[in-house]
């Protein structure tokens, strides 16, 4: 019998049967280029027997092996309760009947089979989903499967399923790929962290540094190749989990539209703009195909209206 997971308070999915591919470094010396030239061969491109089908973004990056995953988990985890209760003191954190949080758990629910091929940790992880009552038009997930989305991003661009699907699964494939930890692990590497001096004091070197990284985990800026990165993988996870992945094309012009009156929260770490939109739309005849066989929701849920 096939492994299950579950979120909490909600039925396990079943994890369905995924293909597995070569990543070493051999068979993709960039991440970012290894992309775009798939990308530029578009649907015509002929590929052997053995490639797997959706997008491909290279290996993960070797930085990341200056800390190690449970110790950002662990950090993750704790910034994840602190935000929690903060929210909770303030009235903010919506309970598990809210119709939006229902939506959001729903829609997790479905991504979260088709992210264990991009993490083998996933399968692992406690992952949550809250939502947090505040304008802010932001949404993360943090390492681990610590998701929390923003009222605001949900009214002020009235998102649909398909569009919250884009969002959720982009910022799964931040923890999925580990872009905190590479990026943690390029600085902890530039400021001559690694040592051998913290181990005399039985404090791991990751350790030591999260330890002052504070509350920065959730507010850490990802590189172009790692927004590229989320962008691709999430259209394949909504696309494989029965969200049309042309709803990263308007979900990028509605935070565009946004960004020209105030700029949200989210655009801070995630720039918008032409090229964004344009390296999306390149992408999609790798996953429309997966869109098209893909089981659709059996219920779709409405944005919440204006207050």
């Amino acid at each position: 019998m096939r492994r299950r997971r579950m979120i909490d308070g909600m039925s396990p999915t079943p994890v369905p049967h995924l293909s597995f591919c070569c990543r070493c470094a051999l068979h993709a010396p960039s991440r970012r280029l290894f992309t775009g030239g798939l990308l530029a061969a578009g649907a015509g491109l002929v590929l052997p027997a053995w490639a797997r089908e959706g997008v491909e973004v290279g290996p993960r990056s070797s930085f990341t092996q200056f800390v190690s995953a449970e110790e950002i988990e662990q950090a993750a985890a704790q910034q994840y309760r602190q935000i929690q209760q903060q929210a909770a003191q303030k009235n903010q954190l919506a309970p598990p009947t809210h119709p939006q949080l229902v939506r959001l758990r729903a829609i997790a629910q479905r991504l979260i089979p088709y992210t264990y091929e991009w993490n083998e940790r996933a399968r692992d992880w406690r992952w949550e989903v809250n939502l947090i009552g505040s304008q802010q038009v932001n949404a993360f997930c943090m390492p681990g499967g610590k998701i929390a989305f923003y009222d605001g991003i949900l009214e002020q661009l009235k998102l649909s399923d398909d569009e919250v699907a884009m969002v959720m699964g982009h910022e799964m494939t931040h923890a999925l790929r580990e872009h905190a930890r590479e990026r943690i692990g390029k600085t902890m590497a530039t400021r001559g962290v690694i040592d051998l001096g913290a181990a005399l004091f039985g404090l791991g070197n990751g350790a030591r540094y999260l330890a002052g990284v504070g509350g920065q985990l959730l507010t850490l800026r990802f590189g172009r190749e790692d927004e590229s990165e989320a962008d691709l993988v999430g259209l394949e996870l909504a696309a494989r989990a029965g969200y049309d992945p042309h709803a990263g094309v308007t979900l990028w012009n509605k935070m565009a539209a946004a960004n020209k009156s105030a700029p949200p929260q989210w655009l801070s770490t995630h720039p918008s703009g032409p090229t964004r939109i344009r390296d999306i739309e390149r992408a999609l005849p790798q996953v429309t195909p997966l869109y098209a066989r893909a089981a659709r929701p059996a219920v779709r849920y409405e944005p919440p209206r204006t207050k």
